[in-house]
């Protein structure tokens, strides 16, 4: 059975606030050393209310390898944004060199129809990686 598709919503924004770089941590894989801490906003400037219910990530790195994560919730959570509202938060991409990251928010609106939000495409660069 295939899934109905879902309407990009305008107004539904994504934005990056902060993209922090960290080298390696205790809980870090060594083949992965590098950590992207990402802060993004999505504010509702529809004039629907929506809910959003998971995300997908696409991440492809300068050696052409894409790694697609997809899954329910964002950071654990159901976000419910009534038009005006925002929803911040914080998380992370670890690698083993540059990369680009990009993807999408989807939920439901008020009338339940599916619908969509672009995650805009970010650079990951490793500091001094020459």
């Amino acid at each position: 059975m295939q899934s109905s598709p879902s309407e990009e919503l305008s107004g539904l924004v994504v934005r990056l606030d902060d993209l922090r770089y960290q080298y390696g941590g205790p809980n870090v894989p060594p083949e992965t050393p590098h950590v992207f801490i990402y802060f993004l906003t999505i504010e509702n400037k529809s004039d629907r209310a929506v809910k959003l219910l998971g995300r997908k990530w696409i991440i492809q790195n300068v050696n052409g390898e894409t790694q697609v994560v997809e899954g329910d919730k964002i950071v654990g959570e159901e976000p419910a944004l009534q038009p005006g509202e925002r929803f911040s938060y914080n998380s992370f991409h670890i690698g083993s060199c540059d990369a680009q990251a990009w993807g999408s928010f989807h939920g439901r609106d008020e009338f339940g129809d599916k619908i969509h939000c672009l995650i805009p495409r970010f650079e990951l660069n490793i500091p001094n990686n020459k």
